[in-house]
């Protein structure tokens, strides 16, 4: 089994700067990729960022390139998603995910584990 926590959502201004962790625990060897998700009310959930474990390649939804970064920090077992330039349009709850599978990661159903999700709000 695999656990996943965020933390780091809160209300903040349109233009400010915000980084959620994910804390990975359990059998998490197997990873092939971790991602980031958002859902907005009434809206289906939207790809924001992976990363390809071995390789530490990364990916990013259009809406978000250019503006959010996805990191790593091995000691810890730990993702990060900064977030820069935060517009009102990225108000959701953002979701950590685990995925066991290969490609596709911008994919939600090739992810296996989800964590409970942190709610980001940005103020106009």
């Amino acid at each position: 089994q695999v656990q996943l926590v965020e933390s780091g959502g809160r209300l903040v201004q349109a233009g400010d700067s915000l980084r959620l962790s994910c804390a990975a625990s359990g059998r998490t060897s197997s990873r092939s990729a971790m991602g980031w998700f958002r859902q907005a009310p009434g809206q289906e959930r939207e790809f924001v960022a992976a990363m390809h474990w071995s390789s530490s390649s990364t990916y990013y939804g259009d809406s978000v390139k250019g503006r959010f970064t996805i990191s790593r920090e091995n000691t810890k077992n730990t993702v990060y998603l900064q977030m820069n330039g935060l517009k009102p349009e990225d108000t959701a709850i953002y979701y950590c995910a685990l995925s066991m599978a290969y490609g596709l990661w911008s994919v939600a159903d090739k992810y296996d584990y989800w964590g409970q999700g942190t709610q980001v709000t940005v103020s106009s």
